[in-house]
Formats: C-alpha cells, structure tokens, sequence
C-alpha cells in the first residue's frame, strides 16, 4: 500500500489532512525528549553482530489526524498478524506508578503505526486491531502493556501471542527482542536504554524514539514469522 507523507511540521494539521507524518533518515531531531544524556552500555556497538537495520523511518507513521488514522485503519485490519508494543513515560520515584501508555505500537511486515495516546481522537483504529479476535498480536513482554491499556484506555487486547514466554527455550528463562534478533537474524537490536527511558509523553516524538517504537512492534512480527516458519 503506498500511502502519502508529510513533514514533521505539519504534524498538528486539521483532521482533513490527507497525509502521514513519517520521518527523513537526513532530519534532524525536532526535540530532545530524553530524561538523560549520559551513554549507556546499549547505545556500544556489538562487535560480533552487525546492526539491525529495522523498518525504514518512510514506512513509519505517526497518527495525527483523521485521515491518516483511516488509512492506517484499512492496513491494519487487513493483516493476519500485527507486531504489537507500547511506551511510557519512566517513573523515577519509588512508589510512583506509571501514567501510561503514551504511545501505542502496531506493525505489519512492511510498515509501523505509531498512536501517540495525546491524541485520543485518532485512538480507534488501534483499539479496532487489538481487539479484533481474528488478527494475532505478537510482542515482547506484554504483561503490562495490556494491563495498562486496559486500565487507562478502556481497550482489551484479543488474540494476542507474547514471543517472550513462547520462545522461551526453559521454564523461568524467557526470550528477550534482543536475544531473538541475534539467534534468528544473526543481528545486534539497538536498545538504547537513554531512548527507551525518554519522555514519550512528549510530543512530537524525535527521529530517534520514533525509529526505536517502530523497531519494536516490527521485530516482533518479524521474528515471529522466522521463527513459525522454523516450526514446520
């Protein structure tokens, strides 16, 4: 499906806009959203495993407006299986519970849908195929990203599959995203933790916390679909 883009500058357009907000690899960040600037271990190169180069920053969309929410209503509820994750806003404080999902995640094998939930408007194709029982949601880890949308935004995940516990090759020892990127893709998955501990409340998001989301729901999918293939 090829669908229209624009710049991040028009991302807070009326719902007429026909446009999806995606993101130039040549562009720099709008903000930094980060909560800390010092390096962190993931953000070393891996000597033994080249990068993964993940989802193209063009096939990455931002739902801002009506239209844009359609179209990526029509993709998602034409696939079979959806790569699924969510981000929040860190907590610091001992005691303090999250206020999130900030951003809900969805992908299919070529492109990734970013639902930033300041934007509850544009909410309902995502709540559509999460709780369409007939499309399988694979992820990661996905115990408190279904508690939490349940809780805050009313939406029940149906159908949904978590790679972790599935792939897990002994009881108590689950799959992680990176671990099965490096076993099923030969590939080192970037995990910044300075991007995944940045504000996600925030908008507009920077080139690098979009790239990170997108990467997550789609490697998901990704990997799922290596990995049923091995099953046969």
């Amino acid at each position: 499906m090829n669908l229209p883009t624009h710049s991040a500058d028009d991302s807070n357009n009326s719902g007429d806009a026909a446009s999806f907000t995606s993101v130039s690899p040549e562009s720099p960040s709008a903000t930094d959203n980060t909560l800390s600037e010092a390096a962190e271990p993931d953000d070393l190169p891996e000597p033994m495993l080249p990068p993964y180069e993940g989802v193209s920053l063009k096939n990455v969309f931002v739902i801002t407006t009506v239209a844009m929410a359609e179209q990526a209503r029509i993709a998602l509820m034409a696939a079979d299986v959806l790569g699924f994750d969510t981000e929040s806003r860190p907590t610091f404080v001992k005691g303090q519970h999250s206020s999130g999902p900030h951003l809900i995640q969805l992908a299919t094998d070529t492109q990734a849908f970013l639902f930033p939930v300041l934007d509850s408007l544009y909410l309902e194709p995502a709540k559509q195929a999460l709780e369409a029982s007939h499309i399988l949601k694979v992820g990661f880890g996905l115990g408190d990203d279904q508690s939490r949308l349940r809780s805050r935004l009313g939406i029940a995940p149906q159908n949904v599959l978590d790679l972790s516990r599935a792939m897990r090759k002994k009881k108590g020892s689950d799959m992680g995203a990176k671990s099965a990127v490096a076993l099923f893709f030969g590939t080192k998955l970037q995990k910044s933790k300075k991007i995944s501990t940045s504000n996600w409340s925030l908008a507009p998001l920077t080139e690098r916390q979009i790239k990170y989301a997108a990467d997550d729901a789609q490697v998901a999918l990704l990997t799922y679909r290596h990995w049923l293939a091995l099953q046969s």
